[in-house]
This record gives structure tokens, sequence and C-alpha cells, in this order.
């Protein structure tokens, strides 16, 4: 990064409505060249807190406002519900100012093209918060599955987080992080045939509903998902509600011709997620010969003081905003694109256009409003 250049940062939340996803308005006080400038909140109890934590110098009511007066460079967009993502990414594209958005980027697909053209045509840099492609030990086994550690790659397995929400809510919140990874290790998808219940019936446009996170319609407590990928790799996908008593059910296989790898997600402030490997000829039920895998440390952004906490998302954030200020310097796109996550929203509600048709969909899909609508 360019350290004689000092970055101007706000950040937009709505305390109440989405908040500040992930602590998307801290990661900027952690990095030497950014200057924490202002927060936008609606809410004034709201507005002042995420001013103390980040250490903003001012706040702002109205985000349109902030925009056109803080003179900003990057403004973080918290809220983890999207409902209004597309308003205040395109308000900050208006303005000249680069982007990291929460995920879901939109509510559907047409959205989200839309901020991607709007990113495009006026050389602005939007990135999503899909943290775990900044963050061991996803880093690691990219490394192994480019090196030829498992071998030749046959299938993908991913799982939600499957607590009370899961099924199509799981899908959305949790879901576009596998559905990023699948892309990251095996490229853009062919084709989806998805599936999706009710209590054991298939579902209908009838059973849409608005999930807590209000992010767009979703439906059903069980998803099930197979996708198609280039060299015949196949990625699965499956959410079904109230398994999370189970064990920890969020987590991601990569099985090749030599081995596999699995790796779970453990979402404590204080352990980061773990990895195994087996070189065992099985499927990926996680069965007996696994071994741990010992992974390098995080990646750190030079010039930063060390972060105590394993937490995933806290590390990603501070890394994917120095990996966004690298990308407007190198005129290139950040690691995690408004193009990346309008593939997750794609991703997802080609389930519910597969699902509802009866058959399987190619991508990109014709269809680009929401499914459920």
């Amino acid at each position: 990064m360019n350290a004689s250049r000092i970055y101007r940062a706000g950040a937009i939340g709505h305390t109440g409505f989405g908040d500040y996803g992930h602590l998307l308005h801290l990661p900027f006080q952690h990095i030497p060249n950014v200057e924490m400038v202002a927060i936008a909140d609606p809410d004034e109890a709201g507005r002042e807190k995420a001013i103390e934590e980040s250490g903003a110098e001012a706040g702002y009511a109205d985000y349109r406002e902030m925009l056109e007066k803080a003179q900003l460079d990057i403004v973080s967009v918290c809220p983890r519900e999207s409902a209004e993502h597309k308003d205040m990414i395109l308000a900050a594209i208006a303005a000249g100012v680069h982007v990291y958005s929460d995920k879901p980027l939109a509510v559907d697909v047409a959205e989200c093209d839309e901020i991607v053209e709007a990113s495009e045509k006026a050389g602005v840099r939007v990135a999503v918060a899909k943290q775990s492609r900044y963050v061991e030990p996803f880093l690691t086994a990219k490394k192994l599955l480019e090196v030829g550690e498992i071998g030749d790659l046959v299938t993908m397995h991913a799982r939600g987080k499957e607590d009370h929400r899961g099924g199509g809510e799981d899908t959305l919140v949790l879901g576009v992080h596998m559905m990023d990874l699948m892309r990251w290790f095996a490229g853009d998808p062919q084709w989806v045939f998805g599936r999706v219940t009710k209590d054991g019936r298939e579902i209908t446009k009838a059973d849409a509903f608005q999930p807590t996170e209000r992010s767009g319609p979703v439906a059903g407590d069980a998803v099930h998902a197979m996708y198609g990928f280039e060299k015949g790799v196949i990625g699965h996908f499956v959410s079904a509600a109230n398994q999370h008593h189970r064990g920890d059910r969020w987590g991601f296989v990569l099985v090749g011709t030599k081995a596999s790898i699995a790796i779970r997600f453990f979402m404590d402030m204080e352990s980061p997620s773990k990895m195994r490997i087996t070189q065992a000829n099985m499927v990926p039920e996680e069965a007996e010969g696994w071994e741990p895998i010992d992974v390098p440390p995080e990646p750190v952004v030079p010039g930063s003081p060390p972060l105590a906490t394993g937490h995933p998302p806290t590390r990603g954030n501070r890394l994917a905003i120095a990996d966004l200020i690298r990308a407007v310097e190198e005129d290139r796109e950040p690691l995690v694109s408004a193009r990346d996550g309008r593939w997750a929203m794609e991703m997802v509600h080609g389930i519910y256009w597969s699902h509802l048709s009866g058959c399987r969909v190619p991508f990109p899909l014709e269809k680009r409003k929401h499914p459920l609508i």
C-alpha cells in the first residue's frame, strides 16, 4: 500500500435493521494509512455507540449527507440485512467512494447486476465480506489443492450452520459463503439442480417468507443443491433445520482422488476455524483416519498491530480492507468483488429456479429477478 497516502474511511450502519453486521465499522482503525472519519446511522443511540467504538470523528443521520460532505475514499456498507444494500452502494458509487459491503450483496441477482454495472462504469471498486478467502485455514486448503496434495478435485460437500434457520434462511445467510468457496476452489458453476422442502413436502412460491434478517424472501426448512463445474467436478450443498445440536455442522469438505480435506468453522471469539485431512479412500462423512493439519499464522497487514482474537470475520475484515486499498492502487478487482458477490446470490437463487421448474438450470441465470416473488 502507498504509505504516503491517507485514506478517509466511513461506515454506513442501520441500528435495528442489520446494525453493523460482523463489525464492518471497526477494521479501519487497525490499518496505519486509514483515518476513520464518519459514521452514518439513522438511529441516534446506535450512531453514538458506533462512533465511540470506531473512533470516528463525526456522525450523520443520513448516509447520503455523509457521502456528500465527509470526502470519503472508502465506506463500509455494514448492515447484515441486505434490503438497503443496493441504494447504499449505488449512492457510494455515485459519490466516487470505494465500497466494502456485508453479504448478501443485494436481495436478488437483478439488483446485483445494477451494482456491478454501476461500479464498473464508474471505476469504483466494490468488495464483499466473504472473509473466508482471506484467512486460514482456507488459504492452506487452496494451496494444498493447487499443488496436488489431494489429487484431482472430484466433489465438494458444503453444509450450512443448520440451526433453527436451517433451510432457506441458512442458505441465504451462511450458504453464500459456501457458494463463494465452491467457486474459489473449482471455478464458475455451469448448472444447478435444487430441491427445497418444508415438513417433507416440496415448497411452492406460497411458502415464501421474510427471514429474521431482511434480505429478501426465502422458503423451506431443508435445501439440497447439486452444482456442476468444469472437469466433471460436482458440488453439493445441504441445509436442514435444527441439526446444529448434532455438532458443528457449518463447514466444507474437498474430496480428491488422493485425499480429502475437511474444514469446520468455529465462530467464537477465541478459536479460529480448523481443518483436517485424510488419505483414506472414503466418502466425506468424517469417519476414521482424519489427522489435523497445522496451518500457518494468519496473514498480517504491514504496520498494523496484531489482533488478539481468532474470530475469522474480525481478522478477515481487516485483510479485506487492506486488499481493497491495494486493488484501488493496482487498478484491479478486490479478491472478493461485486461480481463474486453476484455469483453467490446467483447460486442461491438458482436452487429455487431449479426446484420450481423441476429441472436442471444452467448458469448464468436467464431469470434475474427474485424467484420467490
